[in-house]
């Protein structure tokens, strides 16, 4: 996933990033190494896209 990626627009739901990111955890076992946490911090800034745009679909 390129740094640009989640700029661009989240085409993944806000649920299916959280499950991503909750298996990245338990992957890791509670642990991110250096490469893991640059993933996860790439996960949680889609997920935070993604919630916005549900958000504003629903109201």
């Amino acid at each position: 996933m390129s740094p640009d990626y989640a700029t661009r627009g989240s085409v993944r739901s806000a649920a299916e990033l959280n499950d991503q990111i909750r298996a990245l955890w338990r992957r890791a076992g509670g642990t991110l190494s250096a490469q893991e946490r640059q993933e996860y911090e790439l996960l949680v800034v889609e997920w935070a896209t993604a919630i916005r745009g549900e958000v504003i679909e629903a109201a």
